[in-house]
């Protein structure tokens, strides 16, 4: 809802103040420089001055519902004209009536008229302008909040389909696989269900949460290697390192496990024998560093996969900092594919912003 001009306690305070300063500026130029007795120029200015106010309030009050067009401003400038004749006539007419025996003033003021007439339409010219600025600013505020709204809405929801559609990815990846154990090794694959249903229990607890703490993800993450340890059993080591200081720090959830997936899906590609995935976590400069290295054939590719995994975390980094180079991979020698995540921390970041 727009909020009208005079509704502001310091917009009301200022112009009651500005309003009686004028007042007895005036009452006092009347009766030092035109010799009225003070009964006279307060009177004068008293009257003239109200009416001149109520019209302000008035013109303010009819433009709060209706704003004219940039062609139909010429339209308020003619009301307020017609404002102003009503205002010096109203004061004329009362003021003639009241001081009917003084000659000296009625003679001044009807040569005033004209000076008057032209203040007056110039303080309701002036607060009309500013009355339409005012609301003009005011709409154009109210516009851009709901522009940041559904925008803020817009990326909230592609984050919450990203984020939903990773989960099936892993699913259907770990589906295969227990299929594929069950076939060679059935008890190993009531194991590997039995780690894949607390897995998926986790995920559904920690759903509403967007941001997690290192703490939490790693346990998370050690959840999947579990599953993946039954599943590859010797041929898969694990080497984990987190920095203690990176516990409370925070980052967005769900984002590292496709890029473990990645790394033990090419590591273990093609080969039989035991590989070892290290997983680094530390923190440098008030950024949180998440580093993933696996090793790989390069002259072997792996087939099936959409390469989903890596672009939708891609667009879920942008999405939330607006910057495209957060996730980096690179190839090291001997064979070694480096996949590194940066997230920036903010001081006022909690567990669910």
């Amino acid at each position: 809802m727009t909020t009208r001009p005079l509704s502001v306690p310091q917009i009301q305070k200022i112009s009651l103040v500005f309003a009686i300063a004028w007042t007895i500026l005036c009452g006092i130029g009347l009766h030092y420089v035109v010799n009225f007795s003070w009964i006279i120029a307060f009177t004068d200015s008293v009257v003239n001055n109200f009416l001149l106010a109520i019209a302000c309030v008035g013109v303010s009050n009819m433009l709060g519902y209706y704003q004219p067009k940039n062609e139909r401003i010429l339209y308020v400038l003619i009301i307020s004209l017609a404002l102003t004749f009503v205002i010096i006539y109203a004061a004329k007419y009362s003021l003639g009536y009241v001081f009917a025996d003084f000659k000296n003033y009625l003679d001044f003021y009807n040569f005033s008229f004209t000076f008057r007439g032209l203040i007056c339409f110039m303080c309701l010219g002036w607060c009309a302008l500013a009355n339409i600025l005012w609301y003009r600013l005011e709409e154009q505020s109210e516009t851009q909040t709901r522009l940041l709204t559904a925008q803020s809405l817009a990326k909230e929801a592609e984050l919450n389909k990203l984020r939903h559609q990773l989960q099936p990815h892993f699913l259907f990846n770990s589906l295969n696989s227990v299929f594929a154990l069950t076939m060679v090794n059935p008890k190993e694959a009531g194991v590997m269900i039995t780690k894949l249903a607390s897995f998926l229990r986790g995920t559904l607890k920690r759903d509403d949460e967007l941001w997690v703490s290192v703490e939490e993800e790693m346990e998370y993450i050690q959840l999947y290697l579990d599953i993946e340890k039954v599943r590859f059993s010797h041929r898969l080591k694990i080497e984990v390192n987190v920095d203690e200081e990176t516990h409370r720090l925070c980052l967005p959830g769900t984002l590292l496990q496709p890029i473990v997936e990645n790394a033990i899906k090419f590591g273990l590609y093609n080969t039989s024998a035991g590989i070892t995935i290290k997983i680094d976590v530390t923190v440098e400069q008030n950024i949180l560093n998440l580093r993933v290295q696996n090793p790989f054939d390069p002259e072997m590719k792996a087939t099936g996969g959409t390469g989903f995994g890596l672009t939708a975390i891609k667009r879920r980094l942008y999405l939330l900092f607006a910057n495209p180079h957060l996730l980096q991979t690179e190839i090291e020698a001997n064979n070694l594919y480096i996949t590194t995540l940066k997230i920036p921390q903010k001081n006022d970041q909690d567990h669910t912003n």
